[in-house]
């Protein structure tokens, strides 16, 4: 501490720190040899009292005391520096009371002297010895510093897996891309081929048409230029005013045409070739008749689904796509299970349909479908089930709802329901209501088992209706159906095929 109180005689005014190499002047100031040389170089007087001296400075003798004092200040600033005792002196005293620094605040966490202990900012304070709470407040960070490197390392795995979610993200909708590129791709030249061949087939139409209507024409031309003939020669003969030369003209003409047939009427020999051009369908429902055979080379199609039953409740039609309920007046109310399959699809092979009675089915089925299911004195619904089971990949089945009053639709314990003009998506804990525009003739549904997402849409014109995603979704999956039939509702449910 001493240091400081007189480093500050020892500072060249000049330069302002401490001295190298001093001397001092006739007037009794101080100075570096090196700093008055050059001040005395533009100006002879001192720096401070303005007293003038002579500009020769070498001949002044250094100041060996100053330049002691001053090496021994520059020295013990230096120690002090390495050691880092400048900052031990100023952070061991207190800076309100000056005393030494022997506390620490556990509960401010700053360090504190003995009378900042016994003050009242510091009431009822907790302390510990600086030696202690640095030894309890070591051990808390370094335990404190385990927990961050491995949160750290954690975090950092989190980050690496989602930079290969972001990657395989990227990849995924690369592949997408290239995927609907090349269906779409595929259409275009379906589209193309058979504008070709439409347009191919209308220039031969065209061809064969104006061929015959060029063969017309051209007798009907030459007819015409043989009528016009005869006629200046007839207008020739008829203007002979003279009777002799007359008959002389008639004669001649006569030899070379048939009298009978001067008059004959040629036009009635003729008939205007019109060949309606058309294209048949394809001229008014082009587009349609396109749909329809691109629908041949599209893949993968509508899964198709088939129907079968030995009630005597369900009818059945023979190709297999509709149901229809066909109870009469006089037979008691019953609840049947009917089961759907999935025809035509190499992944299952063949597909059956069966039909089983569940007589307790209402009232175990009444809490969860609600109105329908306990009105079963006028209504019977009828759970339907498909045989073969979705365990993996994407399927997508179209139903034609038509007019049914009541109709589920999906799988089991998620499905969308329509009843008196609502619609909703229903599954085994809540019930959903969903807008939908205009009444669907057809209802779309698509079934992701990789995302375990379930998808409804009006099949008419593709609308998305609502897409779910079952908190459950236990594997192997089941088409699930349930219409409610009454004596008045005779309207089929018929599955889509294309």
């Amino acid at each position: 501490m001493a240091s400081a109180f007189y480093s500050e005689d020892l500072t060249c005014p000049v330069c302002l720190t401490i001295f190298t190499d001093p001397v001092t002047l006739l007037c009794g100031h101080s100075f570096c040899r090196g700093c008055i040389t050059a001040v005395l170089s533009t100006q002879p007087q001192c720096p401070q009292c303005r007293t003038a001296v002579p500009t020769d400075v070498a001949c002044l003798p250094t100041s060996h005391i100053l330049k002691s004092l001053a090496e021994k200040t520059k020295e013990t600033e230096k120690r002090k520096k390495e050691n880092g005792e400048e900052k031990a002196e100023s952070a061991e005293l207190c800076p309100e009371h000056e005393e030494k620094l022997k506390l620490f605040c556990v509960t401010d966490q700053q360090l504190a002297c003995i009378i900042c202990r016994d003050g009242e900012r510091h009431e009822r304070h907790k302390f510990k010895p600086i030696k202690e709470a640095a030894a309890s407040l070591r051990l808390e960070l370094e335990k404190g510093m385990e927990n961050l490197c491995g949160d750290i390392l954690a975090t950092e795995s989190l980050a690496n897996t989602q930079r290969e979610e972001i990657t395989k993200t990227k990849e995924k909708s690369q592949q997408l891309t290239t995927q609907i590129h090349r269906q779409v791709e595929e259409m275009h030249q379906f589209l193309r081929k058979r504008e070709d061949e439409i347009n191919n087939e209308l220039k031969h139409r065209e061809e064969d048409a104006v061929e015959e209507m060029s063969k017309s024409i051209n007798a009907i031309e030459t007819a015409l230029c043989e009528s016009r003939e005869l006629e200046r020669k007839l207008k020739s003969v008829v203007n002979k005013k003279d009777s002799e030369k007359f008959l002389k003209s008639w004669a001649e003409l006569n030899s070379t045409v048939t009298p009978g047939h001067l008059f004959l009427p040629r036009a009635n020999h003729f008939k205007v070739v019109d060949t309606s051009l058309s294209l048949g369908p394809y001229e008014s429902h082009l587009q349609f008749f396109m749909w329809k055979e691109m629908l041949q080379v599209i893949q993968p199609r509508a899964e198709l689904l088939s129907l079968k039953t030995n009630s005597t409740d369900i009818t059945v039609s023979d190709d297999g796509r509709s149901l229809l309920h066909t109870r009469k007046s006089n037979q008691a109310p019953s609840t049947a299970r009917l089961s759907f399959s999935l025809g035509s699809n190499p992944q299952w092979g063949h597909n059956s349909v069966y039909l089983d009675h569940d007589s307790d089915l209402e009232q175990r089925t009444a809490p969860f479908y609600g109105s329908a299911a306990r009105s079963c004195t006028t209504t019977r619904n009828h759970h339907a089930f498909s045989v073969n089971e979705f365990t993996s990949g994407q399927h997508y089945w179209e139903i034609e709802v038509g007019h049914i009053n009541y109709w589920e639709l999906g799988i089991k314990d998620n499905f969308m329901k329509y009843d008196k003009q609502e619609y909703a998506i229903c599954s085994s804990v809540i019930t959903t209501k969903v807008v939908v525009g205009a009444r669907p003739r057809k209802i779309g549904i698509h079934l992701n088992c990789t995302s375990k997402t379930l998808s409804f849409y009006d099949a008419d014109n593709m609308t998305h209706i609502h897409t779910v995603s079952p908190s459950v979704m236990s594997m192997p999956l089941s088409a699930y159906f349930n219409i409610s039939a009454t004596a008045l509702d005779r309207n089929p449910l018929t599955v889509c095929w294309y």
